[in-house]
């Protein structure tokens, strides 16, 4: 049976959220740094910043595909899109403090997933040709506010950051929860808000089409490399490197081998050149242009996959339709791996949990059943809708 349009649509973005799962367990999983040399591995050169992005983008796409797609819901049905979208968010947000107290070395990002679902109601509305210019300003502007807005926060909020994950408690120190979670964090809403507004322009567009799924391709991979080639450029011939390296984080840190893997954690004060990095969870907007690029290039391929190729395609899109129960359940296992007296090989463990949510997904895609997780959070969702219907007269 030949899949219809829309479905090969769904079935590109799955795999695309599929492959965004994956590449954060694989961070979470295997070394970022060679113990040895201490440089990065190529887990981290692959996927470090740019799982993350994808799947944020992603979520901004599933956002736009819930609110009309390509043409935007208006009046009544928009509000009540709102509502459902804000029930959703809660239920993710709620399981994000949950898993907060897992043990693991994980920076869970569900909790922040759902605080960007509420930040991104206001924008559900507007067409595709007014959210291209919201989320590329976004991009490019955001991380110049962060910049100047992170010295406040680090010299008036005590402690300006959590150092962890969202757990309840940290909601009796709520500025330091506001701080972390809008500036100071692994995942800022500030900045990571723009992933969210490019999926929704994303979303607004017609995905199903040859051209702009070759466009997201051509067009995302070039700003990918944009954005790289010229933030190579303004450290090393530009002299960016050299002031940064001057700089008292520069001199305190390992900043050359960090530029290849996570500046999180680095306070990014202190000298323009900081806003001239790359560097993947840096918030810059040559990081940002360059993992949202890569979002979109690699939605634009999963796209055309599934143009000719759904049923192989299945393997990363089974499981990507079910990424909230997934993700819950790869957070859980870590924390019992961690909890092992003797470290395990994470080959083994990597696979293992991938096959596993392989299988899980194509057993639940071939009974036609959602994941629990996504059941609870679909079904807050209408719940939501439905208390704002008013009664037939």
């Amino acid at each position: 049976m030949v899949s219809s349009a829309g479905s090969r649509r769904l079935s590109g973005i799955d795999a695309a959220r599929g492959l965004a799962l994956f590449g954060m367990m694989a961070t979470h999983i295997f070394p970022l740094y060679n113990p040895e040399t201490g440089d990065a591995t190529w887990v981290a050169l692959v996927f470090s910043g740019r799982a993350s992005a994808l799947f944020a983008v992603v979520a901004g796409i599933g956002l736009a595909l819930l609110t009309g797609g390509k043409t935007p819901h208006r009046g009544a049905t928009l509000t009540d899109d709102r509502r459902g979208i804000a029930a959703r968010a809660v239920v993710i947000s709620l399981i994000g403090l949950a898993l907060g107290g897992v043990e693991g070395n994980i920076a869970i990002i569900l909790f922040h997933y759902g605080v960007l679902f509420l930040l991104a109601l206001p924008f559900l509305g507007l067409p595709a040709r007014i959210l291209a210019w919201v989320a590329g300003a976004w991009l490019l502007l955001s991380p110049v506010a962060a910049y100047l807005l992170r010295p406040w926060v680090l010299a008036t909020v005590q402690p300006p950051s959590l150092q962890a994950n969202p757990v309840w408690e940290h909601f009796l120190a709520p500025w330091t929860l506001l701080a972390d979670v809008a500036v100071t964090g692994y995942y800022p809403a500030l900045q990571w808000l723009g992933y969210v507004l490019l999926g929704l322009l994303l979303g607004r567009l017609d995905l199903a089409a040859t051209r702009v799924q070759l466009a997201l391709v051509l067009g995302g991979g070039a700003a990918a490399a944009g954005a790289r080639l010229s933030s190579d450029y303004l450290l090393g011939p530009g002299g960016g490197l050299t002031e940064l390296l001057a700089t008292g984080q520069g001199r305190r840190l390992p900043l050359e081998q960090m530029l290849s893997v996570s500046l999180t954690g680095v306070e990014q004060t202190g000298s323009w050149w900081w806003l001239a990095v790359s560097a993947p969870h840096s918030g810059t907007p040559f990081d940002l242009v360059h993992t949202a690029g890569s979002a979109a290039a690699v939605v634009g391929l999963m796209l055309l996959i599934a143009h000719r190729y759904s049923r192989p395609l299945a393997i990363l899109a089974a499981p990507g339709a079910m990424t909230l129960t997934l993700y819950t359940l790869h957070v859980a296992v870590m924390g019992v791996v961690t909890a092992q007296p003797e470290p395990l090989d994470p080959l083994v463990i990597f696979w293992l949990q991938a096959a596993a949510m392989c299988a899980l997904g194509l057993v639940f895609r071939s009974i036609r059943a959602r994941g629990p997780l996504e059941l609870l959070a679909s079904g807050a969702a209408q719940g939501a809708r439905s208390t704002g219907r008013r009664p037939a007269r």
